[in-house]
């Protein structure tokens, strides 16, 4: 795969070994030369779609309001102090998946999204925090960025976002188009238009380990096995018929701990959890798909894609595809994850690849994961 980072001089195993989690890092420059992907009217009009998650936030007479999408009405950009947040771009659009794509030197298991914030003059979402690590991309214009490695976290209550009460910023930044800040965790900070801006968000997936334990927990439910009823042959009569006897306690118990997992578990859960679309992710199939004899055809000449909105992972063993998990044969594995790393297959991969690849690209290209590659 190309390295296409935008570090700067910085090379990834630096960055990692010495920013991710850790520290800001500034980098002047990122993309020499970056504009916008989407004007203001494209990015406007992809907010007013169904499909697509956005919120609008507005400061006026300084009170904070938030509208969730689809956005049909949006105030006018001489209007101060308003932020428009169109969140996963990268699902609509070939530019902004490229992009994102950009920052592959980490995990595509980590790799959440890329988000466009426009904003009129003045406008922002207030002193704040993520949970995620954050890059963020000045794309037009100029924005503001105070920034604070503050312990104190707490949030002001009753308000539509979750704003810093006592936000106190260390150093300050203005971003100029192709600058880049990267923030880690809970990092405190501030964003503001100087003027009419773009700034692209590209965040990162960080699941709570209670979120990561109750899906488990769903996962293995589906598996478990325990054959029997409980009984309890040698009962005697109670005094107290309320209580929950110290027997039926211990044998049902014992019974509970002979459910065991294992990595291979773990693995199969991850992998279907974190490949699984978001809610509301909708793919492109074709109306009318062709043959699987002229895809074939097709995808010989000119290669496969896999769609913006497809995520696929590999475990070991296990191939993962928008939370679906298959095992990979010997003689697919080299095809398979060549697909999942690059994202793509050429023509002359594709022809070395066995059958059932080929019958697996073919099922995927009817379920819109998997395109046709017009780029070759």
């Amino acid at each position: 795969m190309k390295n296409l980072t935008c570090l700067g001089d910085i090379t990834p195993e630096r960055f990692l070994r010495e920013y991710w989690h850790k520290k800001p890092l500034l980098i002047r420059q990122a993309i020499p030369g970056f504009r916008a992907l989407l004007s203001r009217d494209e990015l406007f009009a992809l907010a007013a779609r169904e499909d697509v998650e956005s919120r609008l936030i507005t400061h006026f007479r300084k009170q904070w309001k938030m509208h969730s999408g689809p956005q049909l009405s949006l105030p006018t950009p001489n209007q101060k102090e308003w932020t428009l947040l169109v969140q996963g771009v990268n699902l609509h659009d070939d530019a902004a998946d490229a992009l994102l794509r950009r920052f592959r030197f980490l995990p595509d298991a980590r790799l959440d999204d890329l988000m466009i914030s426009y904003a009129s003059e003045g406008g922002g979402v207030g002193p704040h925090f993520d949970s995620y690590d954050v890059f963020l991309l000045q794309a037009h214009g100029q924005r503001r960025w105070r920034i604070g490695a503050q312990k104190d976290l707490s949030i002001v209550e009753g308000m539509p976002l979750k704003i810093l009460q006592n936000f106190t910023p260390e150093e300050e930044f203005v971003l100029e188009p192709g600058d880049m800040l990267y923030l880690p965790p809970h990092y405190a900070h501030e964003g503001t238009a100087i003027g009419e801006c773009m700034t692209y968000s590209i965040g990162f997936r960080a699941p709570s380990h209670q979120e990561i334990a109750e899906a488990f927990l769903q996962f293995m439910a589906d598996s478990v096995e325990l054959p029997g009823r409980y009984a309890d042959p040698d009962l005697t009569p109670t005094k107290r018929p309320a209580e929950i006897g110290k027997p039926m306690l211990s044998a049902l118990a014992a019974e509970l701990e002979k459910i065991r997992f294992t990595e291979d578990d773990i693995a199969i859960f991850l992998g279907e959890y974190l490949s699984e679309p978001k809610p509301g992710v909708m793919f492109d199939a074709p109306d009318a798909p062709i043959t699987a004899g002229r895809f074939q055809q097709q995808a010989t000449r000119r290669g496969v894609r896999l769609s913006r909105k497809t995520q696929m992972l590999y475990s070991g063993k296990h191939l993962f595809i928008n939370g679906a998990s298959f095992m990979i044969r010997s003689a697919d594995r080299k095809a398979l994850l060549a697909l999942a790393n690059e994202r793509k297959l050429s023509s002359e991969e594709i022809a070395a690849s066995s059958e059932d690849v080929r019958e697996a690209l073919y099922a995927w290209y009817c379920d819109g994961w998997v395109n046709i590659d017009v780029h070759s």
